[in-house]
């Protein structure tokens, strides 16, 4: 075992999104779910448009033909007749869309919101069993027996049958049943910590005890059933929730029968046990998940060999497999390069996964956006274990870059996968639209994307011993209470992440008070400034770091953050031979892109820019969001039709040409498009 860390000192409301408080290897916790509020600038319009705009579609959606899912609770709560439709995982995004509900209802408390909950809480606990189950198909074909033939034969195209385990449940892996069941339980928790309300929770307090007692009474093989694992994270948080130690023993015994599976395979992370991994392998959603789970049982358990594994993992996925955006996933489908001799019956089929190291196509790039949240949710909680500023680097590079892109800026359509390059010339169909759409067949990333996305506030801000930490940037106000300070009021002014000139003021505080304010200097930072009151404070701004202030603070006092926020060119490591060549480029913490709305009928691929060109910010409005764009200068090198031709002598025509780029998340608002990231260097 490691050493635990200090504790981290108690907050008086309920807490967040992870409740590390009593964590003892926990060295920062985050803030009350209703600590912190948007007040304006990027985070508040977007959360506008969430909050406003998002759920409510969602809600409709749900209602409609084409979403099922409600209709699938109604059968099952016993309001209606008739048979389960969609795959077998939309239990779960219905939890995870009644996540986002309460995140919202936590801020705003609309009533509407709160009636809308309600009734479909209702249906829950209706449709669960006594032991805790629920699974729509299995509790709708127990209702129907009639229905259980005509079930099966709908549902085999997507892999899923009707449970041949205990009661009917877990009869097939690929049923989603723990997934589901790990949604549920999560958003019981949350719903709770907005609400006050133990409607949901009580619901997942039963989800986790058959979960329990499942795991406990079952073979290891049965037991096996953790595809995309999000029960880990959900059963760490019940024990955080109730100091039962049950779920604790529970969280460990999930990662521990993954070393006693039999024929497991590295697209599950399941060939080998978890101990003896080191590098990041398979379905990128399912790898992730699993990676933040673990860290949430070593945040509770502290065991050495985990966190060896957790470090050389991140490792090998930051240093080797992640796209620059914080994404994850490069292949849509291929084969293993981990653990097989290449002999025929050896060679194991892998899909939406890590590739080789270095291996990060731009076209067909997967990227999935739960993998991208599922990344996020991994360096969360190693920031919550080190309270190192290469996590929560990576925690708002995703928010950005590779979370924010899977939803319109309209908040009504969504994107499944997010390629690096959209081209019409490709000559394939890949599997999932180019264009963001409202229905998509495998609906798990919409809700998933609006649930974090309306939670972003919460990992703005996190406490540790006698010390506040700042995260992220954006208009907003912290209001909480915290042992040895008290109450506090910290509001934000900032135009972040448009510009680097941010504001802090104690607008409460009783009396004067010693503590630590601690400012992210983020890793594309240099020379970045401090002062307390009009005065340079001495503190050390390293970038990818965190600049400690320490002193007795009183009501009133304004600290001043400068963040110098210039364009960069950026350029990926040689052996990432995609990106031989090329150059992408970044302005704060913003990924850019050029799409072909911009250039004026010219050729996407035919644009390549200069190493030593001048960007200038130019704001600009897409879909009714303001945005800052980068004007620059390029060269168009006016290059003759590809068709029909593979390999030519290289032109030599080249025109200077006017060019914006735009934030990547902001591209595919304005109908189909083209769209490249990395674009040929010009040197």
């Amino acid at each position: 075992m490691l050493s635990a860390a200090m504790a981290v000192p108690a907050l008086a409301q309920q807490n967040g999104i992870t409740d590390t408080r009593n964590s003892k290897y926990a060295v920062v916790n985050s803030t009350p779910i209703t600590a912190v509020k948007w007040t304006g600038g990027f985070w508040g319009e977007r959360f506008n448009v969430f909050s406003g705009t998002s759920v409510q579609s969602m809600w409709e959606y749900w209602k409609s033909d084409k979403g099922k899912s409600f209709n699938n609770f109604l059968i099952a709560a016993g309001e209606k007749q008739g048979k389960r439709h969609g795959p077998p995982f939309h239990d779960g995004d219905m939890y995870k869309w009644l996540e986002a509900v309460a995140a919202v209802y936590a801020v705003n408390k609309d009533p509407e919101l709160e009636k809308i909950m309600d009734r479909v809480i209702d249906l829950i606990a209706k449709a669960q069993r006594p032991d805790g189950y629920l699974h729509t198909p299995v509790i709708i074909a127990e209702m129907n027996k009639k229905a259980v033939q005509d079930e099966e034969k709908e549902n085999a195209t997507i892999g899923t049958k009707v449970g041949s385990g205990k009661d009917g449940a877990f009869g097939n892996r690929l049923n989603f049943e723990t997934y589901n069941l790990g949604h549920l339980i999560t958003a019981g928790i949350i719903h709770k910590r907005a609400t006050g309300k133990t409607t949901l929770f009580d619901c997942a307090v039963k989800a986790a005890d058959f979960l329990n007692n499942f795991y406990i009474n079952s073979s290891a093989e049965l037991a096996r059933n953790a595809i995309c694992p999000s029960h880990y994270m959900a059963i760490s948080e019940m024990y955080r929730e109730t100091g039962d130690p049950k779920y604790l023993e529970l969280s460990k015994q999930l990662i521990n029968i993954r070393g006693m599976v039999e024929n497991g395979t590295d697209d599950n992370q399941d060939r080998v046990p978890f101990r003896d991994q080191y590098n990041a392998m398979g379905h990128a959603v399912r790898a992730n998940y699993l990676y933040a789970g673990v860290a949430d049982l070593f945040l509770e358990d502290g065991e050495e060999q985990l966190k060896k594994n957790l470090d050389s993992i991140w490792n090998d996925i930051v240093y080797r497999k992640m796209y620059i955006n914080g994404a994850c996933g490069a292949l849509y489908d291929g084969t293993s390069p981990d653990g097989t001799d290449y002999t025929p019956d050896n060679v194991q089929k892998v899909h939406q996964s890590y590739g080789r190291p270095y291996q990060l196509p731009h076209s067909t790039a997967h990227n999935e956006t739960c993998a991208n949240i599922g990344n996020m949710f991994f360096n969360w909680r190693m920031f919550e274990a080190t309270a190192d500023a290469k996590y929560t680097d990576l925690v708002e590079n995703c928010l950005y870059n590779s979370i924010l892109c899977g939803i319109s800026l309209d908040g009504t359509k969504y994107f499944y996968t997010n390629p690096l390059r959209m081209s019409d010339e490709l000559p394939y169909k890949l599997r999932w639209p180019k264009e963001r759409t409202e229905h998509i067949s495998c609906y798990c990333c919409p809700p998933n994307t609006l649930r974090t996305l309306c939670e972003a506030q919460d990992y703005a801000y996190s406490v540790g011993k006698g010390e506040i930490y700042v995260n992220l940037y954006g208009e907003n106000t912290l209001t909480t209470e915290i042992e040895g300070i008290g109450e506090i009021t910290l509001e934000q002014k900032s135009d972040y992440p448009w510009n680097g000139d941010i504001a802090f003021t104690v607008a409460k505080l009783k009396g004067k008070k010693n503590f630590t304010l601690k400012l992210r200097i983020p890793a594309w930072c240099n020379g970045a400034k401090i002062t307390v009151n009009g005065e340079a404070v001495n503190a050390e701004t390293k970038a990818e770091s965190y600049a400690a202030v320490t002193r007795q603070w009183k009501k009133g006092d304004v600290v001043r953050l400068e963040l110098p926020m210039e364009a960069k060119i950026i350029e990926a490591n040689p052996l990432v031979e995609e990106c031989r060549g090329q150059i992408a480029v970044q302005r704060g913490p913003i990924i850019y892109c050029i799409e072909s709305n911009d250039l004026n009928g010219v050729d996407i691929d035919n644009i390549t820019i200069p190493v030593d060109a001048k960007f200038t910010p130019t704001e600009v409005s897409i879909e009714g969001s303001r945005i800052m764009a980068l004007d620059t200068e390029a060269v168009n090198r006016s290059e003759e039709s590809w068709k029909n031709v593979l390999y030519r002598e290289v032109g030599t025509n080249k025109n200077k040409v006017k060019i914006r780029l735009i934030p990547y998340y902001a591209w595919g608002n304005r109908g189909k498009s083209e769209m490249t990231v990395w674009m040929p260097a010009e040197y």
